[in-house]
């Protein structure tokens, strides 16, 4: 009888049953999802972005289908803090996963009031630090682009947060990992990379751009070799653990990552295409790994061959 694969991975204190989480702004707050996807199988939800206040986003169109991906510039649209503690936490209450907060802000200040009242919510597993989206025209990527101002968001943040702390990383930048290096100094227990592309699209018909935004973030299979190399570079760089995203829609797409020394990975925009791509990478990787005769998922970890 095969052995059945050990899946569990760590990060900070953030203990997980496999390295499988979503991504930030592709599966709502959990429930839209709970009829398609047995959400207690995940590694962690992570929900979409929340700032202090409400935010109504962008005006549409917001969304446009590329070549192997999407572009949108959604705007951080939310219904802010205390309505998601009240409002959408109490489902997540009942589900047998880690909720991973994705907080976003426009200064420093507001990342650490957003830690400071997550900290007083035991639900809260981790909070997800947003220094990269590239679709808002203040704060966000600004922070994200600056390794001072990185980690002096990261710092604020832990000051405040006790429990496990990640930042995810901006692709737009000369060196990403500077800003890694940045952030774990600051006291990041991991780093989640990357965040869409800057892009844009055309409509030749109208010659008018196709977002409302005219630019937006790339994401999809597109994007996944350059997000491949990032997190392998990262991972090499620094001494926390790193979570992969980008392009992921397969086990073969995770088993890279954690090849290129992702401790786990997030399933974004395959989740629009196949909502079940999640449980299906959970699956893909067990089945891997009894193939290989693995009793574990940490013996892929970092194993890329040179």
């Amino acid at each position: 009888m095969a052995v059945i694969p050990d899946l569990r991975v760590r990060i900070g204190a953030l203990a997980m049953a496999n390295p499988v989480m979503t991504a930030s702004g592709t599966f709502g707050y959990g429930e839209e999802f709970a009829s398609l996807v047995n959400l207690a199988r995940l590694g962690a939800i992570v929900v979409k972005g929340i700032s202090l206040e409400p935010r109504a986003g962008n005006p549409p169109p917001r969304v446009a289908e590329t070549a192997c991906g999407m572009l949108n510039a959604i705007g951080l649209e939310n219904v802010g803090l205390e309505r998601f503690i009240a409002e959408k936490l109490p489902f997540l209450k009942g589900i047998h996963a880690p909720v991973v907060v994705n907080i976003l802000g426009d200064s420093i200040d507001d990342y650490q009031r957003l830690a400071s009242r997550l900290q007083m919510v035991p639900e809260v597993a981790a909070i997800e630090v947003n220094i990269s989206c590239p679709n808002v025209k203040h704060g966000g990527v600004a922070f994200g682009t600056d390794p001072a101002m990185a980690r002096a968001v990261t710092e604020a943040v832990r000051a405040a947060f006790d429990r496990t702390v990640l930042v995810k990383l901006s692709p737009n930048v000369t060196e990403i990992t500077e800003i890694a290096l940045a952030v774990e100094a600051g006291g990041a227990d991991a780093v989640s990379l990357i965040n869409t592309l800057l892009g844009m699209a055309i409509d030749i018909r109208t010659r008018r751009p196709r977002l409302a935004n005219i630019v937006g973030g790339l994401s999809g299979p597109a994007v996944k070799p350059v997000a491949l190399r990032m997190v392998w570079q990262v991972a090499r760089a620094v001494r926390i653990p790193v979570v992969g995203i980008g392009g992921i829609a397969t086990a073969e797409d995770a088993i890279e990552f954690l090849l290129a020394g992702a401790t786990a990975v997030q399933v974004g925009t395959a989740n629009f295409v196949n909502p079940r791509a999640t449980e299906e990478i959970i699956d893909g990787i067990a089945a891997y790994l009894q193939a290989g005769n693995m009793a574990s998922v940490q013996e892929i970890i970092g194993g890329l061959r040179s």
